[in-house]
This record gives structure tokens, sequence and C-alpha cells, in this order.
């Protein structure tokens, strides 16, 4: 090699040296930078889990203690004397704390309708009991068949038997005259009513 030679050899090799320690020195910095970007990463998903797990649990319990509300139900069945009865409310409400109890708003029920045996009752409130097939309505309750109707505050309906057992004090009228009493029940189709507790009848005699 002469002397001519050595300068343009030296700038091509000082280059290639500046360029590997450029490149050297990248290399060590994302080796350090890179572990630290990961680990941010990974803090920040962790962070967002948890965020998202905590700001739900309040929606998702909210949501599961939310009764379960029907509006204009209907429930059909029929009794152990084979008469179809229909019941329908304004709404239902199932009792988030007992499941086969329904709240009714302005419940009626209607057993054997267009039958020869056909009864209606309705209130201003009820409790529709699944399990028992018992209906308990309150509030102004008025029952009434082909040849009576009855006032009283508080009835309860067995949907399995057709029976009607009521403790609250009850008047009516029907084909022979007033009655008034503390306590009633009816049995059977309809063809059996018993009133207790201070009775008060007053019959009308027909004129011939």
């Amino acid at each position: 090699m002469t002397a001519a030679d050595a300068p343009t050899s030296d700038p091509p090799r000082r280059a290639d040296f500046e360029r590997w320690r450029k490149r050297s020195r990248l290399i060590r910095t994302l080796r350090w930078s890179l572990p630290g970007l990961i680990g941010l990463i990974f803090v920040g998903l962790i962070g967002s889990v948890v965020w998202s797990t905590f700001n739900s649990q309040p929606r998702q319990a909210q949501g599961a203690d939310e009764p379960i509300r029907l509006v204009t139900p209907r429930f059909v069945g029929r009794d152990d004397k084979g008469r179809a009865f229909v019941l329908t409310a304004d709404s239902a409400t199932r009792d988030r704390l007992d499941y086969q109890r329904v709240i009714l708003k302005k419940p009626a029920l209607v057993l054997d309708e267009g039958g020869p045996d056909e009864l209606r009752i309705h209130g201003a409130d009820g409790i529709f009991h699944e399990q028992s097939g018992k209906l308990e309505l309150s509030g102004g309750v008025q029952l009434s068949d082909t040849k009576n109707v009855f006032d009283t505050a508080a009835s309860l309906f067995d949907t399995k038997t057709g029976e009607i057992i009521g403790s609250g004090p009850i008047k009516g009228a029907g084909g022979l005259g007033e009655i008034n009493a503390e306590s009633y029940a009816i049995y059977g189709k309809g063809e059996r009513m018993v009133f207790k507790g201070g009775v008060r009848t007053r019959i009308e005699t027909k004129k011939k």
C-alpha cells in the first residue's frame, strides 16, 4: 500500500465504525427499553381488567336484583272439577325473595266463563302463589256469580279446588235478598255458601 492509498481507505472504515457504534447503541437502548415498555403494557392491561370488573359488578348485581315484571299478564288453568279459569291483571311482578310469589295489580279472575257455574272475582291488589295455586285478593274485592254479587275487604281463592274463603266483612245481594256477615266461604261449584259472625239477612219474597 502506498502513501497515496492510505487517505482513501480511512474514511470508509471510519464510516463503518460509526455505523456499527450507532447500531450498537440502538441495540443497547432497545434491550433496556423494550422490557420496560412490555411491563407497562402488561400493567395497563391488568389495570383495565380490574377497572372493568369493579365497574361491571354493581351493574350486574343491580340487574340481578331487579324483579321480573309483566304487563297485562294472563294465566290460564283448570280446577279439580275441570272448570277453566283465567287470571288477568294490569301488571305482575315476581317477588325476588320468593320466585313462586307473584304480586298483582288489579287482578281479575273468571272461573267457568260462559258456563253454568261462572264466577268472577277482582280486587285492587293480589298475590298469586304459583306452587299452591292460591290467589289472595285485597282492596275492594268483589265476587259475582250468575245470581249474586258480594263486596268484601279480602278474599282467598284456591284455583285448584275452586273454593273461596274470606275473613273480612262481606255484604251482598242476590236472588233471595241481602246478606251481611263477618266471614264467609264458598264451596263446591258455588252451590254452598257459608256465612259466619254477625250474620244479618233480609229476604225478599216475590209477590204473586
